[in-house]
């Protein structure tokens, strides 16, 4: 079997899609399976590094192809940057592809899928398409012009034919499994696989995490926490009104580590029990998790079935227990509440996100409970092993399949 993976972002990029594929590239070719990954020079953090072109990384072999390196400040460039990255994988992905390949799709750039459907159908490949999350209905819940009207009809059309094309289409929650049955033919060919972390890295180390909260200025205060990417489909204003409510509470201090579009807005909010940082470097995640007593995990009510955010697995292996702001019917607020490892709280809940904070503060013994039934969860039913053997035993059955 070969497998040849497409993402524009690969470790050392810092991104959760980064991260996931280099988890199942390394595992791969870890196993005896030939791996080839197809990404671009950038890093998310770093828009203007030019990463190696080709490179042995792990036992995988990575072409990486040349983009412009507009980054996510402006949206012209963040369509540039995708825009040139689909053209030159496309180049790539011609000679790359062979007869009887397992090729696999992310979806960063929105519609790559598209692309590869059209290369892997000529090349006889075999198309598993990776579904983090569903592009232009993601964007036209956000609010953004190009995906509404006709323009938005002809996207669909073109992911709808694609997702048609694929052998697999793995998804990463039920509710969006739920929705990209629904468009295709062949349902059975839908299957749930969730995203994971490490849960054997992500261990947080006492001296390091006092490290970190001694650069934080926390002390013994409650840190309450957001860690990674704040952008369109997160809601930050609950987050801003309950800091603001308890800016005169020394006992609790907020952190927001990472980036994305909110991540400016709370900066121009200007409050003084907030510390603001960048992305952290990746052997740098642990004690960064662990120096969080109480992590923030949001997203808006409209996004559920678009998009999971894969931090809730960061956070569940760190041991820390989790407030999620966003749809108490939603996916992360049923695994919460069924393992009891954090509380929900709905958009715009300000009040009952004080509260929540306020409870956490008053009782350690409840965030050491939490924080064990998130572990536990972390290395059971959400261990990357097992969601790795998933991964490999639907790969091999693709392989082994002829599927078109």
């Amino acid at each position: 079997m070969r497998v040849v993976l497409v993402n524009r972002f690969f470790p050392p990029d810092l991104s959760a899609t980064s991260q996931l594929v280099g988890d199942l590239a390394a595992d791969l070719a870890a196993r005896g399976v030939t791996v080839e990954v197809v990404a671009s020079r950038q890093r998310i953090d770093a828009p203007a590094a030019d990463l190696p072109a080709d490179e042995c990384w792990r036992g995988v072999r990575v072409r990486r192809v040349w983009s412009t390196r507009c980054g996510r400040e402006s949206s012209l460039g963040r369509a540039l940057d995708a825009v040139t990255f689909l053209l030159a994988s496309a180049w790539c992905l011609r000679g790359a592809l062979r007869p009887g390949d397992v090729v696999v799709a992310k979806t960063d750039p929105p519609l790559l899928c598209v692309m590869v459907a059209r290369i892997a159908r000529r090349r006889g490949a075999r198309l598993v398409n990776w579904i983090q999350d569903l592009f232009p209905e993601v964007a036209q819940a956000a609010g953004i012009g190009v995906a509404r009207g006709r323009a938005g009809a002809w996207l669909r059309r073109l992911r709808d034919v694609a997702l048609g094309r694929a052998a697999v289409n793995v998804c990463i929650g039920e509710r969006m499994a739920e929705r990209v049955r629904a468009l295709v033919a062949t349902p059975e060919r839908v299957v749930v696989i969730p995203n994971w972390a490490d849960e054997t890295r992500l261990v947080p180390d006492e001296a390091a995490v006092a490290a970190v909260r001694g650069r934080w200025g926390a002390g013994e205060r409650l840190v309450v926490g957001y860690a990674g990417n704040l952008g369109r489909v997160h809601e930050h204003r609950t987050l801003i009104g309950a800091a603001r409510a308890l800016a005169g509470d020394d006992r609790v201090r907020f952190v927001v580590v990472g980036g994305g579009r909110h991540h400016r807005r709370l900066a121009a909010a200007d409050l003084s029990n907030l510390t603001l940082n960048g992305y952290v470097a990746d052997d740098e995640v642990p004690a960064m998790l662990g120096a969080i007593d109480v992590h923030v995990v949001t997203l808006l009510p409209s996004m559920e079935g678009l998009v999971v955010p894969s931090k809730i697995y960061g956070v569940l292996a760190a041991g820390r227990p989790t407030i999620f702001v966003g749809d108490p019917a939603g996916e992360v607020a049923e695994l919460l509440r069924r393992h009891a490892c954090g509380v929900t709280v709905a958009p715009g809940d300000v009040a009952g996100l004080v509260d929540a904070v306020a409870r956490f503060r008053d009782d350690p013994a409840r965030r050491r409970r939490m924080g064990r039934a998130a572990r536990a969860l972390a290395c059971g039913e959400c261990a990357r092993v097992g969601r790795l053997a998933r991964w490999r035993a639907m790969l091999a059955a693709v392989a082994d399949s002829g599927a078109e």
